[in-house]
């Protein structure tokens, strides 16, 4: 009689798979850029992508900088204070990121940044009181 051994996998390998897999679904879209940001504070609609649906406090509005025309909406970033614009707030950063979901336009001339956040995306990452922020920005595309 054939006796079979089952194999047993290492947890670790298996974590280290979930990572690998965790990794190709969500990858950069392209390099880190530099910019500002501002926020704005709610109500957050009606809104230039999704009218008064809507889409939580995790948002922002796109400058020109990369709304191209409205291509922009649903885009997703991480945003990540890099420093102080002034000298209300020398060390307004929180040192985390966050992510956001570009639901809005920030027009020119009004729009004092390249990304304006809403308050609630603001605060976790620098102290609203600083009212604008040196950031890095990176979009992100969840691969299916």
């Amino acid at each position: 009689m054939a006796v079979t051994m089952a194999k047993v996998i290492p947890p670790a390998f298996v974590l280290a798979m979930a990572a690998v897999l965790a990794t190709t679904m969500v990858s950069p879209a392209m390099a880190t850029s530099s910019g500002t940001a501002t926020f704005y504070t709610p109500p957050y609609t009606p809104s230039a992508c999704f009218g008064n649906a809507a889409e939580g406090t995790m948002i922002a509005a796109a400058s020109e900088v990369f709304w191209n025309g409205g291509a922009a909406c649903g885009d997703t970033y991480v945003v990540t204070c890099t420093g102080a614009t002034n000298q209300g707030v020398p060390h307004p950063c929180t040192g985390q990121s966050v992510t956001v979901r570009v639901v809005d336009l920030c027009p020119s001339p009004a729009c004092r940044g390249t990304i304006d956040l809403s308050q609630e995306a603001f605060a976790v990452i620098a102290d609203p009181d600083a009212g604008k922020i040196d950031i890095d920005y990176r979009k992100y595309v969840v691969h299916p």
